[in-house]
């Protein structure tokens, strides 16, 4: 007999999941605060990356480059916006608009 999980929503995977078993999840009852300071870490990496490029001479850069920076910028800004709608809702009590 299959056993009903009792926490239907409290794992929720994250966008930036590439695959169909979503390894990567937000464990919606962590502590607000731990959810928000990895959102915090993840949004402040992505925002430190773009003010080094922004910095950057191109010169002797190699194209290839452009997507593997992007893919990186995409991922923890993804993943920090995931973490911040997980840490409102925590925080306020209610559901974000999807």
């Amino acid at each position: 007999m299959p056993t009903l999980n009792p926490f239907p929503d409290r794992y929720r995977a994250i966008k930036s999941s590439v695959t169909d078993s979503n390894p990567m999840v937000i464990d919606t009852e962590a502590n607000p605060q731990d959810i928000l300071e990895a959102a915090l870490q993840r949004i402040r990496a992505s925002s430190d990356l773009l003010e080094t490029l922004h910095c950057q001479c191109f010169k002797h850069g190699d194209v290839q480059d452009i997507p593997h920076i992007t893919h990186a910028l995409y991922l923890l800004t993804q993943d920090g916006c995931d973490l911040l709608k997980v840490a409102q809702q925590r925080m306020l009590g209610w559901t974000a608009p999807v």
